[in-house]
C-alpha cells in the first residue's frame, strides 16, 4: 500500500512538472505571436486632443522656420513642446512675479511676455550654431573613419555606409542621409551639398572640397583625410582650451544681467511698494536707461569672449 502511494505521488509530481513546463511553453509561444501581429499590424494609440493640435502644427509651414532654428541651436525640442515650455513659463513667471516679488498684477501682466520674449531671443543667440560646433567636433573622427575605410580598400560610399553606422547623432544622422540618398543613386556631389542647408561652416566646406576634389582627380585619399582628421583635432582643442580661459566671462556675462534685476525684486518684495516709483516719469526714464545698460553690457562682455579661430 505504501509502495502504491509513493508511485502516484511521484507521477502526481511528474504531470504537475510537465503541465507547468507546458504552461510557460504556451505562454511564451503567446507572448511571441502577440510581438509578431503587433508587428504587422499595429494598433494605433489613442491620442489626446493637445498630442493631435502639436503634431498639426509640427508639420505645418508655419513651425518650419521654429524647427530650423531649434535645430540650428541643438535643443532637442518640437516646436509645439516648444511654445508649450513657453505657455507654462507665462504661467510660472506671473505667479512669481505677482505673488512673490509684490509686482501690480498689471505690470505683472506687462513684464511677463517681454521677459519671455528676452528669452526666447537670448536662448537663441547664446546657443546660436551649436549644431554646427557639435558637428564639426566630430568631423576629426569622420575623417578618421573615411581615412581607414580608404586605406583598407573600400570606396568613398562604403566609407560613408560605415560613417553612418558608426557616428552619433547629429553627425551620424547626416550621414545616414547621405548615404539612403547614395544608395537611390544620388550623386555624391548633390548629396553632400544637400547637407551643406545645416552646416555651413568653413570645416564642413574644407571636408566636401577634399572628398571631391580626391574624388575627381584621385591621389591618396587616406594620407589626405588622415592629415585633415590631425588638423581638426587640433582646432578643437584649441576651440576647448579658449572656452575655458573666457569660461569665468562669459558667466559673469550671464550675471551681470540678472543680479541687479533679482536684487530690486527682492528689495520690492521686502520694503512694500519699492518699486513704485518706476512707474512715473522719471522712474520710467532711469529704467530705460538701466535696461539698455545690462543690454550693453551684455553684448560687449560676450563680443569681447567671442574668439574665433
Amino acid at each position: 500500500m505504501t509502495w502504491s502511494i509513493s508511485i502516484l505521488y511521484s507521477l502526481a509530481v511528474m504531470f504537475f512538472l510537465w503541465g507547468l513546463y507546458n504552461l510557460l511553453g504556451y505562454r511564451s509561444q503567446k507572448r511571441e505571436w502577440k510581438q509578431k501581429v503587433q508587428k504587422w499590424n499595429p494598433e494605433e494609440k489613442r491620442k489626446s486632443v493637445i498630442s493631435v493640435v502639436g503634431d498639426r502644427f509640427d508639420h505645418s509651414t508655419t513651425a518650419k522656420p521654429l524647427q530650423g532654428k531649434l535645430q540650428n541651436a541643438n535643443i532637442k525640442l518640437l516646436p509645439s513642446e516648444y511654445i508649450g515650455v513657453h505657455l507654462l513659463g507665462f504661467l510660472m513667471l506671473f505667479v512669481m512675479l505677482f505673488n512673490f516679488f509684490k509686482v501690480p498684477m498689471n505690470i505683472s501682466i506687462l513684464l511677463t511676455p517681454v521677459i519671455l520674449v528676452a528669452v526666447h531671443y537670448l536662448l537663441f543667440y547664446i546657443r546660436k550654431n551649436k549644431y554646427e560646433e557639435r558637428f564639426n567636433n566630430q568631423l576629426a573622427d569622420i575623417c578618421r573613419l573615411l581615412g581607414n575605410s580608404a586605406r583598407s580598400g573600400l570606396t568613398i560610399n562604403q566609407g560613408i555606409d560605415i560613417v553612418a553606422r558608426e557616428v552619433p547623432s547629429p553627425a551620424g544622422d547626416e550621414f545616414k542621409r547621405i548615404a539612403n540618398e547614395l544608395k537611390l543613386g544620388v550623386p555624391l556631389e548633390i548629396a553632400l551639398r544637400s547637407v551643406q542647408k545645416q552646416n555651413s561652416s568653413r570645416e564642413f566646406q574644407l571636408f566636401i572640397a577634399t572628398i571631391l576634389i580626391q574624388k575627381k582627380t584621385g591621389g591618396n585619399l587616406a594620407n589626405t583625410l588622415e592629415t585633415m582628421s590631425q588638423t581638426l583635432e587640433d582646432r578643437k582643442i584649441l576651440n576647448q582650451t579658449i572656452k575655458t580661459m573666457t569660461s569665468e566671462q562669459r558667466y559673469i556675462s550671464l550675471i551681470v544681467p540678472v543680479l541687479p534685476i533679482f536684487i530690486l525684486l527682492m528689495m520690492n518684495n521686502i520694503m512694500e511698494g519699492f518699486t513704485d516709483n518706476l512707474w512715473t516719469g522719471p522712474g520710467l526714464v532711469i529704467l530705460f536707461f538701466f535696461i539698455c545698460g545690462i543690454i550693453l553690457s551684455f553684448l560687449l562682455i560676450r563680443k569681447i569672449t567671442t574668439i574665433k579661430v
